[in-house]
């Protein structure tokens, strides 16, 4: 997933201006995409361990398929090299889930410390324009 999509489960102005939009054109719209922004996160989590899931019933059922009708063609030598090729994919296809969840979680944490280096500064500029502020306001003050 392009952690810089537009929309993406988080208080972006696109995701705010979809949900205001969807409220005044039909109210479950709108709290459908309040859901979204709220629960976006888990919902992606729960779609990927819902297709893990599925992917390993639907595996299941293929190798018991395969199993009682198609376990031998007659020529063991084929056969094996079958069985050891539909394990090395297996490997290679849970391997590959585990980069995608581990790219996940760094481009997550990616997205979280950028968001924190924003509000630190944000932060900072505010402090310092009070502070600018107050110094200005003081030295008005005395001055009268």
């Amino acid at each position: 997933m392009n952690q810089s999509a537009l929309l993406r489960p988080d208080w972006t102005p696109a995701t705010v201006a979809l949900m205001v939009l969807g409220f005044v054109v039909f109210w479950p719209l709108g709290l459908a995409m309040l859901a979204y922004i709220l629960f976006g996160e888990k919902f992606q989590n729960f779609k990927r361990e819902a297709n893990l899931k599925a992917d390993d019933v639907l595996s299941r059922c293929k190798s018991a398929r395969y199993g009682a009708y198609a376990t031998s063609t007659g020529n063991v030598a084929f056969d094996d090299w079958r069985k050891a090729e539909l394990e090395r994919l297996d490997e290679e296809r849970r391997k590959l889930d585990e980069m995608r969840a581990e790219f996940d979680a760094y481009s997550r944490e990616l997205r979280r410390a950028k968001d924190q280096d924003e509000f630190d500064r944000f932060m900072r500029q505010r402090s310092q324009m009070k502070s600018a502020d107050e110094g200005s306001s003081s030295m008005g003050q005395s001055g009268v």
